[in-house]
């Protein structure tokens, strides 16, 4: 009786955790709207547009739009699942590994980045006298981790080794994460460490080599374990399959009045995009698929909490240090490698952008979501504000709440 008793136990345990499993990972519903399609779809007939993606959600709500071709030439047309460069769009991903250590007790953002990584105990100002000569002066302020990930530590964009002038420089080369550090240490930087903002992909690193010296993993190896994998992002990766690169959204410039111009690279990315030459970088590198990005920033949209249930940061963290800024309030809004309010409201978005024209913001209070990818090369984009009129017209629809929630209980008992 005893044994029927244990393995009716175990029964209903396994019945229950597949029930919270299925609940979790249940998909959001179709909206049945063609806001963005009906938006889009002037710019593809002309050919200035050459395809892009864009979702729209509102708490469990979804409109999905792919239009156009992946490759113009080939007539492939753009999905959900093609491979593409999100650029800068990697600078989040660094910020929550922060996080999660900051969740953990094993650092604050106002310690001392020289704590985790010696060689910038002591830095260096580059300025210049009243005949123009350059000089250097020692820094006064003390660089903190905070610093280092919401671009405030007086980082320049790229070091020395990540030219894009140079092959094998930029997001596609350069060095691993843990030289870039001490390039940056031991070179001048441009202003007193907390006292100004400049955009930095060189911070970030900084802020994924102190990832590196708590961990002792490499950044992307820890990201990979932490973040990607229990999130199911399995097409998420600094170095893209030969399958994922024939699969790819292809590189077009914009040209007025005329067809979009195909381009084979860019400077900052430049082939072979997956060779011995490519380093991981965390201030922009990741290539990723639309359904890939959703599970992120739907992570982030609920706090924490991934669509297949799965918890990565608590609610707190992601409220108190990547949905609000964490730079002095005379400063504009940034949390750590992302774009956030100075103050938090219900009106509040965050999330961030990538140098080829991709970019998601999502808003935790309200549960909505909104998701671009394009691959511009260059010049403006002014179907932009089509897209955005879209947006108003989708989140003003009284939609009926779909049974999309997120449990946010597996995996929660590690917390």
């Amino acid at each position: 009786m005893k044994h029927i008793l244990k393995s009716t136990c175990v029964l209903l345990t396994l019945v229950a955790l597949f029930s919270l499993t299925a609940t979790a990972q249940k998909k959001a519903k179709d909206s049945k709207t063609t806001f963005a399609k009906e938006a889009l779809q002037p710019y593809v007939d002309n050919g200035q547009l050459s395809g892009a993606i864009n979702v729209f959600y509102k708490d469990g709500v979804q409109e999905t739009c792919c239009i156009g071709y992946a490759d113009v030439a080939a007539k492939r047309k753009i999905n959900m699942d093609n491979a593409f460069m999100q650029c800068s769009q990697t600078k989040g991903f660094c910020g929550v590994t922060i996080a999660k250590l900051v969740e953990e007790g094993k650092l604050t953002l106002d310690d001392p980045v020289s704590k985790y990584l010696p060689e910038f105990k002591e830095l260096w100002i580059q300025e210049y006298d009243k005949d123009g000569v350059r000089i250097l002066r020692r820094a006064k302020n003390v660089l903190t981790v905070r610093m280092v990930l919401n671009h405030t530590g007086g980082f320049p964009f790229e070091i020395s080794a990540k030219r894009n002038d140079v092959r094998g420089g930029g997001w596609s080369g350069g060095a691993p994460i843990r030289q870039v550090a001490s390039i940056a240490a031991a070179s001048p930087i441009l202003f007193e460490p907390g006292t100004r903002e400049t955009y930095s992909n060189t911070g970030i690193d900084i802020g994924a080599a102190i990832v590196e010296a708590i961990t002792g993993m490499r950044w992307e190896d820890y990201l990979k374990k932490e973040v990607l994998d229990p999130l199911g992002m399995k097409d998420t990766w600094f170095w893209p399959t030969d399958k994922q690169i024939e699969n790819k959204i292809e590189l077009y410039a914009f040209k007025k009045d005329a067809p979009a111009e195909w381009r084979e690279e860019m400077a900052w990315q430049q082939r072979p995009y997956n060779d011995s030459h490519v380093f991981a970088s965390a201030g922009a590198g990741l290539w990723t698929t639309a359904n890939d990005q959703l599970k992120f920033y739907k992570m982030l949209m609920n706090l924490g909490v991934g669509e297949n249930g799965v918890r990565i940061l608590k609610e707190e963290t992601v409220k108190s240090i990547l949905a609000c800024s964490t730079r002095p309030e005379n400063m504009s809004g940034y949390s750590l490698g992302l774009a956030a309010p100075v103050k938090d409201s219900e009106d509040a978005w965050f999330g961030h952008g990538g140098a080829w024209g991709t970019n998601c913001y999502v808003n935790w209070h309200k549960k909505e979501l909104k998701l671009w990818v394009i691959q511009c090369a260059g010049g403006p984009q002014p179907w932009l504000s089509e897209v955005n009129k879209a947006a108003e017209k989708f989140f003003a629809q009284p939609f009926e709440k779909s049974e999309d929630k997120y449990t946010g209980r597996i995996g929660e008992n590690k917390k």
